[in-house]
Parts: structure tokens; sequence; C-alpha cells
């Protein structure tokens, strides 16, 4: 069975997060949901997750997963609130440890946080499957912006994360901790090797040039079009290309509040004495 897809587009940060259901059944699942934050004013807010359930329910979807396909470093994640709202079980890639104890470590958390998933409900390995509705949500390791990322297929649908852009944007930087271009290139070709009409959905988008903010794309348009690894472009080349742009990249602007949630399963440290929650900026390190 192919699902139906709404994709929810984060202005601020560029994001995209995705509703997906078996429209028979009104099943579904929700994907990289993302929690307001004001960077100037440290506040976070819930209105977008807030719109999103409030789509969910006006379209009388059941939800049965939250799911993330890596630890952003670009958004927060609103995983936790959706799980408080809904009840429902979260989950995340089984390599998703390796990048919690490289950030403990950069913001040298103490104890009270472990590196190793049990801010999530489920890890998620190569090959796993999961049934939502007459759904099946197949699980693809797709290492290579991080070492945890992962690629959800489900029927003619591939929700890819930050693994690919639209073709007129290429492809994730790899120059984060983790990341690596080679790898990066095996996953893309690995995603660029099902079936042509296969859609395959962005969780970001730039708008490059003036166009239309597009998030949907298919494995014919990357293989064709990609400007970074259409068919054509071996790993070497790749790899060269990749290494020399990330050079040239800035940090994405919400990475150091972003990451230290993301790792907590979109959760907020804990508050100090005074009743206040504060994040970290680790200076000189990133």
């Amino acid at each position: 069975m192919n699902p139906e897809v709404v994709g929810y587009f984060h202005k601020p940060t560029f994001s995209v997060s995705y509703l997906v259901f078996d429209p028979v059944a009104r099943r579904g699942l929700i994907i990289d949901p993302i929690l307001d934050y004001d960077h100037r004013s440290g506040h976070t807010s819930t209105g977008f997750a807030d719109a999103l359930l409030e789509d969910v329910r006006r379209r009388g979807i059941a939800i049965d997963w939250l799911l993330e396909t890596h630890i952003h470093a670009d958004h927060l994640s609103a995983q936790a609130y959706l799980k408080e709202k809904l009840g429902v079980p979260t989950a995340i890639g089984a390599s998703a440890p390796i990048v919690q104890a490289t950030f403990k470590a950069i913001y040298n958390l103490g104890a009270e946080f472990a590196p190793d998933g049990s801010q999530y409900d489920r890890l998620l390995g190569e090959g796993e499957v999961l049934a939502v509705g007459g759904l099946a949500v197949e699980v693809m390791a797709t290492p290579g912006h991080t070492p945890a990322c992962i690629s959800y297929r489900i029927g003619d649908a591939v929700f890819h994360g930050d693994t690919l852009f639209m073709p007129d944007y290429g492809t994730a930087r790899c120059d984060f901790p983790g990341g690596d271009a080679a790898t990066l290139y095996r996953s893309v070709r690995r995603i660029l090797s099902l079936p042509p009409e296969t859609r395959l959905f962005n969780c970001h988008d730039y708008g490059p040039n003036g166009r239309a903010f597009a998030w949907e794309t298919t494995v014919a348009a990357q293989r064709r079009d990609n400007i970074h690894i259409k068919d054509g472009i071996d790993e070497a080349a790749f790899v060269a290309m990749r290494r020399s742009r990330d050079k040239t990249l800035e940090a994405p602007v919400l990475i150091l509040p972003a990451l230290q949630v993301n790792i907590r399963g979109g959760r907020l440290p804990a508050p100090e004495s005074n009743g206040t929650v504060y994040l970290k900026i680790p200076l000189n390190r990133i």
C-alpha cells in the first residue's frame, strides 16, 4: 500500500515535518516534528506542532508513531511534546547513541544524561519494519550526513531526512562529527537504486534562486538533475566536491541549542534551582 503524505513547511528553519498515513485505515505517523524556538529571546513555543496536531485531528488520523530521521542540528524537535499530547511511542535510528556520546562530551553533561538511546521508546535498525494500518514502514540505514541517519521507505515513498535535497540544491553536508562524504555517496546511491517513480521527501528546502519552496521529488528526477550526485558523478568526484564545499559552510544558526535538546529526544534540560531552564553554549568547540 502507498501512503498519503502531507508536508508542513517551517519557514523559520526551512524544515519540513510529515504526516504519513494509510488512507483507508486512517492510521499514520509523524516524521521529524518541529518545536518553535526564538534564538534571540530564548523562548520555545508549540504553535507549529499544535497546528500540525490540529490538522491530524481534522483529517481523522490516529497516530501510531513519532519518528526522527536523525538528531537534527538546525531545528529543535517537538517529539517529546507530541508524545505527551498523543501518548504514542517515539523512535530514531539505532546509531543515535554515537551522536549522543559525541555531544555529551562537547556539552560536558554529567551522569544525568545517558548516551544510550533511552530517551526514545525504540531504536530502529536496518531492515526493521513497523506496521501502521496497512502500511509497512521499512528502516534503511543511510549514514553520511551523520553516522546515525536513517530513512523510512513506506510503499512508494522514502523519507530520507537531510541525505538529499531538491535536485537544484544537491546533498547534505558531511562535516559534522561522524559525518563522511564517501559514506553519504553510498547511502544516496542506495536510495537512487530504488524504482525511478519512487517519491522522495526532503527534510529541508531553501528555495535557491527564488524558486518556490518544494520538498518532494523522485528517484528519476534526482538521478537526472541533482547537481551534486546525478548519474555520471562518481564517488571520488563527489567526495572532492563535498569536502571542498563543506569548508565554506557556516554552522547552522541553531546548532548549539538544537543539539542539546535533540540528543534528549526533544526534551529541554532540567530546570535549575531557580526554576529556569538553561542551554549551554560551548565556546570555540564546534
